[in-house]
């Protein structure tokens, strides 16, 4: 796999457009190299356990985009959100079982606009799907998912309140 090669396709992805919607939304991205793959994560510090390092934190939720040999060979690239370690979250009292729950009954309503989607996971990947991977439309697919993500990132927040101590 030509890491330098999907770095910066991720890279670009993120144009000055979704720069500006990631900030309203008060979103951030990373785009890194993420076991053995080249990934994309859309995240909120206040998705995690330390607000400090979200990225890095026990407990956290983002969204994420990722390539690798294996999708590559499938010709697609994934995406989906991960809900790791909720219990580490010192404002809200949670149970991941249940914040799963909570989140596939709102994002119901949104899972005709995501392609591939499947939300029948344990409670640690809320949702996954995949698009198909055409390397001269890698940055339109990113852009799209990330779009759609706006959509739903305040599910999120919501589901996060309800368990507020």
């Amino acid at each position: 796999m030509d890491y330098e090669f999907y770095l910066n396709k991720f890279h670009l992805a993120i144009t000055e457009v979704l720069k500006e919607k990631l900030e309203n939304n008060k979103l951030d991205v990373s785009v890194d190299t993420v076991l053995d793959s080249v990934a994309l994560k859309v995240f909120k510090p206040e998705w995690s356990s330390d607000l400090n390092s979200p990225l890095d934190a026990i407990g956290r939720i983002f969204f994420s985009i990722w390539i690798n040999d294996k999708t590559i060979q499938e010709g697609r690239m994934y995406y989906n959100i991960h809900a790791l370690k909720l219990r580490e979250f010192k404002k809200q009292a949670l149970s991941s079982r249940k914040f799963a729950q909570d989140f596939r009954n709102e994002f119901r309503k949104y899972q005709k606009d995501w392609p591939n989607v499947n939300i029948e996971f344990g409670p640690l990947t809320l949702m996954q799907g995949w698009v198909d991977l055409k390397e001269d439309n890698i940055q339109g697919n990113i852009e799209e998912l990330v779009q759609n993500f706006f959509k739903i990132s305040s599910i999120i927040d919501t589901v996060l309140e309800r368990y507020k101590k």
